[in-house]
């Protein structure tokens, strides 16, 4: 695909205006700084305005725009009411999309939390802590298309009489099993998608809970170990509520990341069989499909799900701060 300059110079122009603004912006701000002494709210008014123009040109007016589409059809120039909010509880794919959606945000916190709990626990007091940190945090690194591919060849599936490449249906085999379609047969395969989603974020909570945990005194956990507690009775009625604010931060940026789950979805299963998520429904609808309503309905409702999480989490980061 070529580069045609001619019809990209309206856009073009657009953008250097932009940055035009922008820089005009920031160097009014600094000369009126720099020119004589200002109150301090004043100043940290003008020191926020880029941002705050940035905010505005870059997330408040396509949010409008979004709501104001979802109102509207397939092409967003006629208006169509609610229609595309009742076709958001009344298709069956879209259904499915929430539904596993919900999934996604129940399970993924958990699981990825309680994988990390347990293992901070276990390295959190070791000599070779640093190690054992980096080791489980090094998924992380990893995209999450990078890590679809990962787990769509550990699924991948090739008839009984076939060799197998995929790691699973390998192990079955060897077993004497027969090897199984994973990522086809629902509603197990939305499972299947979790796993490769919890393998990429219990570093990430193992890293933050073994943080919390050596800050929990060494006296308590000693004293218990001396009066006979085990290990899971110094983990629940020691470690848990010592570290709690921690613990909920961690499960809810878990829960907000999960609303992102597209790129795994994507990679792996491309949405079929029954393992769609909103965020993938949204780029079906709108990219695909053409249907701009219903794209910005659902990107509307992913909003509307979402805030709640993020509201609650900035709560929690300010008592922990």
């Amino acid at each position: 695909m070529s580069f045609d300059a001619v019809a990209q110079q309206p856009k073009l122009l657009y953008l250097l205006q932009g940055v035009a603004a922008f820089a005009a912006v920031v160097s009014l701000i600094l000369l009126a700084l720099h020119r004589g002494p200002v109150r301090s709210r004043a100043a940290a008014l003008l020191l926020l305005a880029p941002a705050l123009l940035l905010l505005t040109v870059g997330l408040l007016l396509p949010g409008l725009r979004t709501l104001v589409l979802s109102f509207t059809d397939s092409g967003g120039d006629a208006w169509a009411g609610f229609d595309n909010y009742v076709w958001l509880v009344t298709d069956p794919r879209a259904v499915v999309a929430l539904r596993n959606t919900l999934a996604w945000v129940v399970l993924v916190p958990l699981l990825a939390t309680s994988v990390g709990l347990h293992y901070a626990a276990a390295v959190a007091r070791s000599r070779f802590r640093a190690f054992a940190l980096s080791l489980v945090l090094t998924p992380m690194a990893i995209s999450f298309v990078g890590a679809g591919v990962v787990w769509k060849f550990v699924y991948a599936y090739r008839p009984a009489e076939a060799g197998q490449i995929g790691l699973l249906n390998q192990l079955v085999v060897a077993f004497g099993g027969e090897p199984r379609q994973w990522l086809v047969d629902s509603p197990w395969n939305v499972l299947f998608l979790i796993v490769a989603m919890v393998w990429t974020q219990a570093g990430f909570a193992a890293v933050l809970l073994a943080g919390a945990i050596r800050a929990v005194p060494a006296e308590l956990t000693e004293a218990a170990r001396l009066d006979g507690a085990s290990h899971g009775q110094i983990l629940r009625r020691i470690t848990l509520p010592s570290i709690r604010p921690t613990l909920l931060v961690v499960l809810l940026a878990q829960a907000i990341g999960t609303f992102k789950a597209f790129d795994i979805v994507k990679t792996m299963t491309g949405g079929q069989f029954d393992t769609g998520v909103i965020a993938h429904a949204m780029y079906d609808q709108a990219f695909r499909y053409g249907e701009t309503g219903r794209g910005a309905a659902l990107a509307v409702l992913l909003f509307l799900l979402v805030t709640p999480f993020v509201a609650h989490q900035i709560r929690a980061q300010r008592r922990t701060g």
